[in-house]
């Protein structure tokens, strides 16, 4: 076997195939940097994405309704919702309409959302009780009329 002999010049030139490990830390060093320049990329990409997805989504109609219900509004929605299951969705998109335009800006409590409903001709039966207080303890009609 031939071995490698330098050329005459006084030049030296190593042959492309031997292994330099000079150049083999440099490369590993640019590998790395690539690499953890690629997971920055990855990580922005993902956070704008996100940010994309938070925008467009908007709040449901739940949502938009929680933040203005308040007191037993929930417990009229719910018996309207119960009783005129083919209509409430109109109205609850109705109601929804008017908050995200602005029309409604004040809360809405349940004696209100009550005559509202009945104004569109819904009458909703809400379940009541009638108790009354008598020596510090709450009784109702019930029991007031066996203990009589």
């Amino acid at each position: 076997m031939a071995k490698y002999m330098p050329e005459a010049s006084n030049t030296y030139k190593p042959r492309p195939e031997v292994w330099n490990p000079e150049d083999s830390t440099m490369d590993d060093e640019l590998e790395r940097l690539k690499r953890r320049r690629m997971l920055e990329l990855r990580r922005r990409m993902m956070a704008e994405h996100e940010a994309e997805k938070a925008k467009r989504e908007e709040p449901s109609p739940a949502d938009i309704l929680r933040s203005r219900f308040t007191g037993r509004a929930w417990e009229v929605y719910s018996a309207a919702k119960a009783q005129y299951p083919e209509v409430m969705p109109q109205v609850e998109q109705a109601l929804v309409e008017g908050i995200k335009s602005g029309r409604i800006q004040d809360r809405i409590d349940g004696e209100s959302l009550f005559l509202f409903l009945r104004r569109l001709g819904l009458n909703v039966r809400l379940q009541t009780s009638i108790r009354y207080k008598e020596h510090g303890e709450l009784k109702s009609i019930g029991q007031r009329l066996k203990e009589k």
